[in-house]
């Protein structure tokens, strides 16, 4: 029953929790046909509970009993996760095998609110048939406007209780689909613990191999160059030839300015001072600049994003552009960043596609890191790189 008034997914798919929106037309069929399988339930529980009643009451022969009338609820149970997926597009998790009393139990909530749905569809089909009455007696002038009007508001008020009242059970059967067939409360608090222990880990891990790779950025490139600079200077000093000191100076200017934007090159891969200051777009921009080849940024962001969402972006913009110059022979590199609207909130999209090879390994050590940066906010990466190209990378980044 639930979809008929409410467009909120009733059932969780697996770990994101989404459902297909079926259309209203559907979703009211499978509300009618819900009323026909409570009725089928009702009937279950008097025929078969009855037949089952004296052995139901002997303790000795009480679960053999309760086994019979709990294999026939778990028929009707499985018509209505049929019933839940085709009308209203549910997808539901694969679940163990429930206990019988939880099956009895919960072919027994669905016996209360279909039959109650019933009724109430009922009141709704007998208004619109009074109403129409009421219309032919007002034509034929048999009834008086006053008398009219009264009988309107009366029956408003009527069809609004109804409503709302239809409304209110629609929600309780999702939800008793959603306890019954989907994850419960302590699965789902369970499986929220282990994903952010695991994007803790790969946090972790992620800094520790960033730390990594900025030592050896500085030991291997800056502090090579820093002794290259250290000898010229120390040649220079030592030098009697004024012209040979001289061109050993300007060889060391030379090298201090090399030095100089590479030590600029490992700060801003630690962190662009451009967030800060002038956010993620001129940050985004220093990238292009930075960038050998012809990068293409489209920026469709309104509002302030969160510093959190700001930093993983340029990361994951950054890390996928130095990935295309180095290994997929691009010719060029597209970036497209904009905000969303979704029924969790506002969501940043950041795409970048370049027109290389393809081939990219998602589970490579670049875009595991970014992925974990992603995930730590609750955001998912997709890669999509196929032999022969284009790569995409797009990051979906939640901004509340």
């Amino acid at each position: 029953m639930a979809g008929v008034a409410s467009g909120r997914p009733s059932a969780d798919a697996g770990e994101d929790g989404t459902a297909v929106r079926t259309p209203f037309p559907s979703r009211a069929l499978g509300t009618l046909l819900g009323c026909a399988t409570a009725l089928a339930g009702a009937l279950h529980f008097l025929v078969t509970g009855a037949a089952l009643g004296p052995l139901l009451l002997r303790p000795r022969t009480r679960p053999g009993a309760l086994k019979v009338l709990a294999a026939g609820a778990r028929r009707l149970t499985a018509l209505e996760r049929t019933r839940r997926s085709v009308f209203f597009g549910d997808r539901f998790p694969e679940h163990d095998a429930a206990s019988d009393r939880k099956v009895l139990r919960h072919l027994a909530v669905r016996v209360g609110t279909g039959l109650l749905c019933g009724v109430v569809v009922g009141l709704l089909g007998f208004g619109a048939v009074l109403a129409g009455v009421l219309a032919a007696g007002a034509v034929r002038g048999t009834l008086g406007w006053d008398e009219l009007l009264v009988q309107a508001l009366l029956g408003g008020v009527l069809l609004f209780l109804d409503v709302q009242g239809l409304y209110s059970l629609a929600a309780l059967d999702a939800r008793t689909a959603r306890a019954f067939f989907g994850p419960s409360e302590g699965e789902l608090l369970r499986r929220r613990i282990d994903e952010l222990a695991a994007s803790r880990a790969a946090v972790v891990e992620a800094v520790d191999a960033e730390r990594r790779r900025i030592e050896r950025d500085l030991h291997d490139g800056i502090q090579q160059r820093l002794v290259a600079l250290a000898v010229l200077i120390g040649r220079a000093r030592r030098g009697r030839d004024p012209e040979r000191a001289d061109a050993l100076l300007r060889q060391a200017h030379e090298e201090s300015q090399g030095v100089l934007a590479e030590l600029r090159e490992v700060a801003w891969r630690v962190y662009p001072s451009a967030l800060d200051g002038l956010g993620l777009e001129e940050a985004l921009g220093g990238v292009a600049e930075r960038c050998p080849l012809p990068l293409r940024i489209r920026f469709e962001v309104g509002a302030p994003l969160p510093r959190p969402v700001e930093t993983a972006a340029y990361f994951v913009v950054s890390e996928a552009v130095t990935n295309a110059a180095k290994h997929s022979s691009a010719s060029a590199v597209s970036v497209s960043v904009s905000v969303t609207v979704t029924l969790d909130g506002p969501r940043l999209t950041v795409r970048i596609e370049d027109d290389g090879t393809g081939g990219a390994d998602p589970a490579g050590g670049g875009l595991t890191g970014l992925r974990s940066r992603v995930a730590a906010l609750d955001g998912v990466l997709h890669v999509h790189s196929p032999l022969g190209g284009p790569t995409t990378v797009i990051a979906e980044l939640p901004c509340a």
